[in-house]
């Protein structure tokens, strides 16, 4: 945890940004995997840790925004449960490292809750990712959370998205230390092990294991495969054969669960062929120029198409494409190669506070999400600003069963170049992705540099 004045410090802010009423912060429970007693490694809501901070289940904040009264929720271990799962710190001890001074056993928030809704109090809490704690909102209060949205707090996401977004010195340091000390060190050990012959689990069970030996967790499942075409592949079975190419998008999560995010495109057997060069340049150009593009006050929307730009003019060059450019990109021709966004904000969450929506996270109330094939899966559009964490990953991929739907359907044909992409059904994918801070005059990409220009990535891989 932090200091108890940082969380102090962030629910004081937080009441001022909400008009009256009772403020709600749930922590997780316990979730099962096949039975009761054998769980899933337990994971805290990242709005409590951001709040409240204490990484153990079952316990609810309660915020006064009128009186200031700050209560936690929760009960003690009894014998049978300190037998079974060791000793922990009492309630009060766990409400004094947040910063609080009141505690109540959990039976009393039900009662609580009740007496200020017959006051006609608002009772301000956040849309619920779990079954179970959608379960226990309906029984609190007293109406069925999968059916009424309007039950969630829009002024207290709004409020929560405006805090949680800039991050402090602290949260920064959280994220680069990770990246410097644990993430670097996993893709280097993995371009090394990239030969054929190799097992995508032997790398992916590498990586993870190096996050273990440091107490840490990755954070979120690891995409490690040579058929990268398939943007969130989990499937780690192939064996590796020489020449393919193999994506790697993963992160470790430090030990206060901030998120690192990166990935890196390695040739399997340590040397990209010419074809793959001539991509792989590509993709990379795009990425550096979308860098160079970030500053506060700039939509990001802006950057994402800035790189979009990129890829269609490079793979126009390569006779892939033909036309002019710009009616390429407002056609979204150029989305079949580029499907997905440039990026997304990371914080507590790889997408941060994606559980509360992305119109609030990553539009605001400026910009609407497009309907355009490519364009509607950009998760972040706003203007940038000062402390934003976020991502720049663009990427070229060939996707067999898109290529032909869309050549069957005659789509966009004053464009694409179906004639040449045969040949590419074999070729996968190439992403490039960094972490990178908007600073109060540009950017700065977070962490030690990771290898990830041609002459870096196969000098680590012949090794």
């Amino acid at each position: 945890m932090f200091a108890a004045e940082i969380y102090k410090q962030r629910r004081k802010k937080l009441i001022q940004q909400v008009s009256n009423g009772l403020i709600l912060l749930f922590g997780n429970k316990e979730s099962s995997m096949n039975y009761i007693a054998n769980t899933y490694p337990f994971r805290q809501d990242s709005n409590f840790l951001y709040y409240v901070g204490y990484d153990v289940p079952d316990l609810v904040a309660m915020l006064d925004t009128q009186s200031g009264e700050q209560i936690l929720y929760g009960d003690d271990l009894g014998v049978e449960d300190i037998i079974w799962m060791g000793y922990q710190e009492k309630l009060t001890e766990k409400a004094a490292r947040a910063g609080m001074d009141l505690v109540r056993p959990m039976e009393r928030l039900a009662g609580d809750i009740c007496k200020a809704m017959t006051k006609n109090r608002k009772i301000h809490f956040l849309p619920p990712y779990r079954e179970e704690r959608k379960s226990q909102l309906s029984f609190l209060m007293e109406a069925d959370c999968n059916k009424d949205e309007n039950l969630y707090s829009e002024e207290l996401i709004r409020a929560i998205v405006a805090q949680r977004s800039v991050k402090d010195d602290l949260e920064i340091n959280e994220i680069e230390s990770t990246l410097t000390s644990a993430t670097r060190p996993m893709y280097l050990h993995a371009m090394k092990m990239a030969k054929p012959g190799v097992a995508e689990y032997e790398i992916s069970g590498m990586i993870e294991g190096m996050a273990l030996q440091q107490g840490l967790a990755m954070a979120y499942p690891i995409i490690c495969s040579v058929n990268g075409e398939i943007l969130h592949n989990h499937y780690h079975g192939n064996i590796m054969k020489e020449g393919q190419l193999l994506i790697i998008d993963a992160g470790a999560e430090s030990k206060l669960h901030y998120s690192t995010d990166i990935t890196r495109t390695i040739p399997v057997g340590g040397k990209f062929s010419s074809r793959q060069k001539d991509i792989y340049d590509l993709v990379l150009k795009a990425e550096l120029e979308a860098i160079s593009k970030i500053q506060p006050g700039i939509p990001y929307r802006d950057v994402h198409m800035h790189a979009a730009a990129t890829i269609a003019e490079g793979i126009k060059d390569l006779g892939l494409l033909k036309g002019n450019v710009d009616d390429i990109l407002s056609c979204g021709a150029h989305a079949l190669f580029f499907p997905h966004g440039i990026g997304h904000m990371m914080g507590l969450d790889v997408h941060d506070m994606e559980d509360l929506g992305e119109k609030y996270v990553g539009y605001g109330d400026e910009f609407q999400r497009s309907e355009q094939f490519g364009l509607a899966y950009l998760r972040m559009a706003r203007r940038l600003e000062k402390g934003f964490v976020i991502t720049v990953e663009p990427g070229i991929y060939f996707i067999p069963p898109l290529i032909e739907k869309w050549e069957a359907e005659g789509k966009h044909k004053d464009f694409i170049r179906y004639d040449k992409l045969k040949s590419y059904f074999d070729f996968g994918g190439i992403r490039i992705e960094d972490d990178v801070l908007v600073t109060s005059d540009g950017h700065r990409v977070l962490g030690d540099p990771i290898p990830k220009t041609i002459g870096e990535v196969e000098q680590v891989c012949t090794l």
